[in-house]
């Protein structure tokens, strides 16, 4: 996992920090953390079976036809 260091935080935003974080029941490192995560992270992550549906759905439903191999699978053979 990264470490990361912030120099020259000054007094008056660390003390802040250590007061939401008392607050929050965290230790100071912790509510970083926590602020940093919800700073970057996007609250609704999209995946790719999730946008593939809407896809779907805006084209009223598509067609697939697929052919599976129903042969049981061979173990790979490495030389």
């Amino acid at each position: 996992m990264a470490a990361v260091t912030v120099r020259n935080l000054p007094e008056e935003t660390h003390r802040a920090l250590k007061l939401r974080a008392a607050r929050n029941g965290r230790s100071t490192e912790a509510e970083i953390r926590v602020i940093l995560e919800e700073a970057v992270r996007p609250k609704e992550r999209i995946k790719i079976g999730s946008q593939l549906a809407a896809f779907a759905q805006q084209y009223e439903g598509l067609e697939l036809e697929t052919n599976r191999d129903q042969a049981p699978m061979e173990p790979a053979e490495f030389e």
